[in-house]
């Protein structure tokens, strides 16, 4: 058949559908038909992490054709064998239709066409417990140019040059912070990389590290290098199985080909990382709480100054970053600053990683370029909304965010942009909502998540979101009262004035968000006691 590839998704929504009985079926096809020839099971198989069409998974691709199958089940492994890899004949019922053709190079697929893939660059393009697959896409080549030709000052240079902003949620010059760090006076330092990823909907960071982990342990050292560290920590919450294993086995093969430990590509610099795993408390994103859970304390935030980049891991200079941030740095030193800083807007350089989940036709991860449309997103790039519905607003930024409703679906995605309206970006949840959505109860599902989250240590976050979503509750009921949403706005600005973190400081978001866009449906649930959009039960339906 010649040299083929078969790439297999075997991220974790692809494994929840089936994909590892999928591998072993092909396994036992190839076999049965000896078609490895000269070649080995792992050089014909890939085992993949996310590719980013999650509605469309299991996905199968066939390299070199670029033949995309989607959905594929057991039972579709002898015809993919059969027909493609022996009679070199697409299996035309696996296809993706669009506009009436069938699709078989997926780089043709309008899901793919309108991203521009930085941070997502090899997921579901290698096989992320291999660590040759990622040496030859370049792997560790940054590190090698870092640790060869470039001082500390002119990575920390490089990566202010090329524009990139944390992509945890604040947007955060990451030079700044690098720069930061680098010149805070102590002699242990250390690289915190947050892969704490707990809004609800959001899969990005996963991704990344079930998909790509040589990416984010080189960007690591490469920090470690710039301000002066040899110890690491990768921060991961304990219900990403899949990323604790993968990370672990890249570890300790970036250990015994000598991209971690003693004396790096013969240089004196020395760099060591270790793996600690979080209970799943959403507070433990906040980079104190972190701090304080890797230290073995209970996992609340303290207030700043001091910052992090001053005192941080027990007391000492502490660099964190989230999981996307790192995986851009590789290619912002390969190709340069320049190169990345053309890319975006202009105070919003690069591209941004999406989960798109909700009211759409594809769901999955998208990276596409600061600054793009979320009618770019949602029409041209994930399908449109289901059945025909017009679409009604966008939760931004998950239990943090803001909603985007209609009137806003060609504002450019960017940190300033979103600003204006309320909303933010955050680490880059993006829940889709078609007209049958009530914004109220919108609002009461992410202050209830938010409330459970709370860690509970200043009275604002604590009793004040708990005071919300009661109210939230009786409007929802049919109880609410003239004065609710008044209330809602006074209990939510002294919430987000007074909060000790960020947490705090953004759970009124979602309910300021919906009321600035849809009063009337909050008016509507207090003062006629009916949903317009007929989804409160015990309320009247409709708009008569």
């Amino acid at each position: 058949m010649g040299k083929k590839e078969i790439f297999i998704c075997v991220g974790t929504g692809c494994l929840s559908s089936g994909a590892k009985e999928i591998e072993a079926k092909f396994v036992e096809v190839l076999k049965r038909y000896d078609l490895f020839g000269e070649y080995s099971i792992h050089e014909v198989i890939k085992k993949t992490g996310c590719l980013g069409p999650c509605s469309m998974g299991p996905t199968v691709i066939i390299m070199p054709d670029k033949t995309f199958y989607g959905k594929v089940t057991v039972t579709d492994v002898q015809k993919i064998v059969e027909k493609h890899l022996l009679r070199g004949k697409v299996v035309a019922s696996l296809l993706v239709e669009e506009n009436g053709h069938k699709i078989t190079d997926y780089t043709k697929l309008s899901f793919f066409r309108g991203q521009t893939r930085i941070a997502l660059r090899n997921t579901g393009f290698i096989d992320p417990n291999n660590i040759n697959d990622y040496l030859k896409k370049d792997g560790y080549q940054a590190l090698k140019k870092v640790l060869t030709v470039m001082t500390q000052e002119k990575v920390i240079k490089e990566i202010k040059s090329s524009g990139l902003r944390g992509r945890g949620g604040a947007g955060f010059p990451t030079g700044l912070k690098w720069d930061f760090t680098y010149r805070a006076q102590d002699g242990q330092k250390f690289v915190v990389c947050n892969a704490d990823e707990g809004d609800p909907g959001a899969f990005m960071d996963r991704s990344i590290l079930e998909g790509d982990p040589h990416s984010v342990i080189e960007a690591m050292v490469i920090a470690g290098y710039a301000i002066g560290s040899n110890r690491g920590f990768i921060y991961v919450r304990a219900e990403y199985p899949l990323v604790i294993r993968n990370l672990t086995k890249a570890i300790a093969d970036a250990q015994k080909a000598g991209y971690l430990g003693q004396n790096l590509f013969g240089t004196k610099f020395s760099f060591d990382l270790e793996i600690r795993v979080g209970a799943g408390a959403f507070v433990c994103g906040e980079e104190t709480a972190l701090i304080a859970s890797i230290e073995g304390k209970r996992g609340q935030p303290r207030s700043k100054p001091p910052y992090p980049a001053n005192s941080g891991l027990w007391g000492k200079p502490t660099l964190i970053n989230n999981v996307e941030t790192f995986a851009n740095i590789p290619s912002i030193i390969l190709k340069g600053s320049q190169w990345f800083s053309r890319i975006g807007t202009e105070k919003s350089k690069g591209t941004k990683v999406f989960a798109i989940a909700g009211d759409v036709n594809e769901t999955g991860l998208v990276e596409v370029p600061m600054g793009t449309t979320l009618r770019e997103i949602i029409y041209n790039i994930s399908g449109g909304i289901p059945n025909g519905k017009k679409f009604k607003a966008a939760q931004i930024g998950g239990p943090s965010g803001g909603t985007v409703p209609e009137e806003y679906l060609d504002l450019p995605i960017d940190y300033e942009s979103l600003k204006e309206i309320g909303a933010i970006i955050g680490s880059g949840g993006l829940i889709i909502m078609d007209e049958d959505t009530c914004m109220v109860d919108v609002a009461r599902f992410f202050l209830d998540f938010t409330q459970d989250e709370s860690c509970g240590k200043c009275t604002p976050c604590r009793v004040g979101t708990k005071k919300m979503l009661e109210i939230l509750e009786r409007i929802i009921e049919g109880k609410g009262e003239p004065g609710d949403i008044e209330k809602l706005i006074s209990l939510s600005e002294m919430i987000k004035e007074t909060s000790l973190c960020g947490l705090g400081q953004t759970a009124p978001n979602p309910v300021l968000s919906t009321i600035k866009f849809f009063r009337d449906e909050y008016e509507a649930h207090i003062n006629e006691k009916r949903c317009l959009s007929r989804q409160c039960k015990g309320l009247k339906k409709g708009l008569i």
